[in-house]
């Protein structure tokens, strides 16, 4: 069994806890049928609140503006002045894939291993949960199986808070600039268009929202969405031979040609997919939206030119019935800025090694604020939390590692004024 007791133990991590407590309890779910950003009120609770917690901390740099992104900045210590300015940022909202408000987090010190039965309905089987078997004898936080938890992304903003919490507290540990970056609506895909890029001076940055210790994330998915109308033709459906185009069964077999070899379920590590995400509509009207990824621009011109292929071939099933489509550009896979940049990840590698953990490089099989923030010229990887099934009801978080992404940072910091 792997000894936690030394993550646990470290000076910071009651407070880290009980930061994040209070952040999950908050309902921040966005919603991505809503254009505007923030896309929902309640982003802005959580703002508000971290906005006034930064300035108790004794930090004087802190702004949120009319769409929600909140920036503060810490100065660099005495004589670090000339140091590179480097960002940590998290996002405040949560998905929406599943319940998200009434959340009621429960701390399970000295987890030994076994089925947790959670308060309301549900349990986390380690059979079913793999990693949660390795973490006995860590405490974790867990839902009551009737909301998500909200470490996606309550942890990573958590980690940042406690950072700075310890930082501001001990002035002996060098650092220049650092700048704060609280994010709303990454979970909709939109969390950086309006994110005040003149405004930021740093050189790097560093998204935590990643999930277990010690993964690092220096790649991810290009991402397109796809919004497919579907227009029928409709009489009385007692005279319809040769004169309908049904919309819903156009939708329909326009989701059956989809390959299922190439879905969420059947694909992991490098293999990109073609997802379904929402269907409605009527026998006149339909929509269909589709969410594309790869991880190669030549992956993604492929599942392109396969969309209007299918979209051709259900127009020659139903000659009546008429299709349009609409691309939208998500993100870009940041891999090859990140690479340009080595400097970027090997301080953090070596920060992750001296906080006490081997890290592990994976792709992101999905996208966060950082792969947006690089695509626009800030070079930023992603870094682990210490949560676990996002945007499930039995999703958990490690306390432990919540604890390490501390500590990496922490000494990244400290990197960055070599």
């Amino acid at each position: 069994m792997k000894d936690y007791a030394p993550l646990l133990a470290k000076p910071y991590a009651e407070a880290m806890v009980e930061r994040f407590l209070r952040y999950a309890e908050m309902d921040t779910q966005s919603d991505r049928h809503i254009e505007d950003i923030p896309s929902t009120k309640t982003q802005w609770n959580l703002a508000r609140l971290l906005e006034r917690e930064l300035k108790e901390l004794g930090v004087a740099d802190v702004s949120v503006d009319d769409h929600c992104y909140l920036i503060a900045r810490l100065p660099a210590t005495p004589g670090m002045e000339g140091k590179p300015a480097i960002g940590l940022m998290a996002h405040m909202d949560t998905a929406s894939d599943v319940p998200g408000s009434n959340v009621r987090p429960r701390l399970v010190k000295g987890y030994d291993g076994g089925i947790l039965q959670l308060a309301k309905e549900g349990l986390l089987d380690p059979k079913d949960y793999p990693d949660l078997a390795a973490h006995a004898g860590d405490t974790i936080i867990v839902t009551d199986g009737s909301t998500l938890l909200g470490a996606d992304d309550k942890a990573g903003v958590a980690e940042i808070m406690t950072t700075l919490e310890w930082l501001l507290a001990h002035p002996e540990i060098k650092h220049g600039l650092l700048e704060i970056f609280f994010t709303p609506d990454e979970e909709t895909g939109k969390g950086m268009d309006r994110f005040p890029l003149a405004k930021a001076k740093s050189v790097a940055c560093y998204t935590l929202d990643g999930g277990k210790a010690a993964e690092i994330e220096s790649e991810c998915f290009t991402a397109y969405s796809v919004h497919a109308e579907f227009e029928g033709k409709v009489i009385h459906i007692g005279a319809a031979r040769g004169k309908v185009a049904n919309a819903v069964a156009m939708a329909c077999h326009f989701v059956s040609l989809l390959p299922r070899s190439e879905s969420p379920e059947a694909t992991d590590n490098w293999y990109g997919y073609y997802c379904p995400i929402e269907i409605k509509g009527s026998m006149e009207r339909s929509a269909l939206d589709i969410y594309l990824r790869d991880f190669s621009t030549e992956g993604m011109e492929r599942r392109i030119a396969a969309i209007k292929a299918f979209a051709a071939a259900v127009e020659a099933q139903f000659p009546l019935g008429k299709i349009s489509l609409t691309f939208k550009k998500q993100y870009l896979n940041m891999k090859e800025k990140l690479d340009q940049n080595p400097a970027v990840l090997e301080k953090l590698e070596k920060a992750t090694r001296l906080a006490g953990a081997e890290p592990e490089s994976k792709p992101i099989r999905g996208g966060t604020d950082g792969s947006r923030l690089t695509e626009m010229g800030i070079p930023t990887p992603n870094i682990f939390t210490g949560g676990y099934n996002y945007h499930s009801k039995h999703e958990w978080a490690s306390v432990a590692e919540m604890s390490l992404a501390v500590g990496t940072l922490l000494t990244l910091v400290t990197l960055w004024t070599e």
